[in-house]
C-alpha cells in the first residue's frame, strides 16, 4: 500500500486526522527512565502503543534522535510501528533537500535505512533536490510551504509577481512536481488564512499541519479553512502536547488521553 493510500485508509478506519510527533527529550522522560541505556527507545514505544488507536500517522524528529546518538532507537521505532501498527503510516520530519547524489542518499536514508512511508522535504534549492523523492511513487513527499515558526515570514511571505513565495511553492508542486500523486505540504497551524488560500490553490493535496498544541495554533480554524471536501486532507501534527502531558507514571496513558481529545476536538468541526 502506498503512502496516501495507507493515509486515506487510516482516515476513515480510525476518523482521526491526529498524527503524534515523536520528539524525544530525556530530560522530560518520567523518573522510571532515569538509568535505562534504551531510554529513547523505550519511552516512544511507549508512546506509540498507547497513543495508536488515535491517530492517522507518527512524525519521529530526526535530530531529536540524531543529537543524542540515537538513530538505531529511530530504526528500531519505525520497525516496531510496522510491526505492531501495521497500516499506520511514518513520516520521518527530516526536512531534507540537497543536489546531485546527496539528495538520492538523502531519499536512500528516509526510505530504505529507516523504513519510512513518507519524509518531510525543504523545496528552497528547486526541484532537482526533492527529485529522488518525488520519483518513489509509493513514499509521500511532504515539503515545506508555509511553516508555523515565527520567523517563516522572512522569505516565505516575500512578495514575487504580485503573490508571496509559499503561494507559488504550493502551486508548483500541486501542478508540477505531483505527478505521482505523492506529493503532500506543510501548512503551518499558526497561519489560518495561509492555510485557506493554499487549499484553494492545491486542491486536494494532503497538509502536514504542525502548530497546534503547545505552539498554540487555533483547531476549529485550521480544520475549517483547510480540510477538503470530504472532511479529510489533513494530517494534524503535535508532539509535546502528547509526549509529555504527564511526567509520572502514568504518562503513557496520559498522552492517550490528550491524543484522543484532540482528535475529538478535530471531528467536532469536520
Amino acid at each position: 500500500m502506498s503512502f496516501m493510500q495507507a493515509l486515506r485508509t487510516r482516515w476513515e478506519q480510525a476518523d482521526s486526522l491526529v498524527c503524534v510527533g515523536l520528539d524525544p527529550e530525556p530530560a522530560k522522560f518520567p523518573a522510571r527512565f532515569a538509568g535505562d541505556p534504551d531510554a529513547v527507545f523505550n519511552f516512544c514505544r511507549a508512546i506509540v502503543d498507547a497513543t495508536a488507536p488515535y491517530v492517522c500517522s507518527f512524525k519521529p524528529q530526526i535530530a531529536h534522535f540524531a543529537a543524542l546518538g540515537a538513530e538505531d532507537a529511530l530504526a528500531r521505532l519505525i520497525a516496531h510501528i510496522h510491526a505492531a501498527c501495521p497500516g499506520i503510516p511514518v513520516i520521518l520530519d527530516s526536512k531534507r533537500g540537497d543536489i546531485g547524489s546527496t539528495a538520492q542518499h538523502y531519499a536512500a536514508e528516509a526510505f530504505d535505512r529507516y523504513g519510512a512511508d513518507a519524509v518531510t522535504a525543504n523545496p528552497y534549492l528547486g526541484r532537482d533536490s526533492v527529485q529522488p523523492f518525488l520519483d518513489r511513487a509509493d513514499r509521500g513527499v511532504v515539503i515545506l510551504c508555509r511553516t508555523s515558526n515565527p520567523g517563516a515570514g522572512d522569505l516565505q511571505d516575500l512578495t514575487i509577481d504580485g503573490r508571496p513565495l509559499y503561494q507559488h511553492v504550493a502551486e508548483k508542486v500541486a501542478r508540477d512536481w505531483n505527478g505521482n500523486g505523492n506529493c503532500a505540504l506543510v501548512v503551518g497551524a499558526t497561519w489560518p488564512q495561509q492555510l485557506r488560500e493554499v487549499r484553494a490553490i492545491v486542491g486536494e493535496v494532503p497538509f502536514l499541519v504542525p502548530g497546534v498544541g503547545a505552539q498554540g495554533g487555533d483547531v476549529e480554524a485550521v480544520v475549517t479553512h483547510a480540510k477538503t471536501a470530504d472532511g479529510t486532507g489533513l494530517v494534524v501534527s503535535s508532539s509535546r502536547a502528547i509526549l509529555y502531558a504527564s511526567s509520572g507514571g502514568d504518562f503513557a496513558d496520559a498522552a492517550a488521553g490528550a491524543t484522543k481529545s484532540l482528535r475529538d476536538e478535530i471531528n467536532r468541526y469536520r
